[in-house]
């Protein structure tokens, strides 16, 4: 008996030190918003793209 009770205890102890890491996060704040607004300008760029496309192949209808 003693033995699933450390088995229980084991698992536990993991699952929450599993939980505690999942939560964390490398990065602090200013990252995070850099890293944000980065992809954000990406996305505006692939767009404008995307609508100068649309542009020139309405254009040529």
């Amino acid at each position: 008996m003693a033995r699933g009770n450390q088995r229980e205890k084991a698992r536990e102890k993991n699952l929450k030190a599993q939980a505690a890491q999942k939560s964390k996060s490398g990065k602090t704040g200013f990252e995070m918003q850099r890293d944000k607004e980065a992809v954000a300008e990406m996305m505006r760029k692939k767009q404008a793209a995307a609508d100068a496309k649309k542009q020139g192949a309405g254009d040529k209808k």
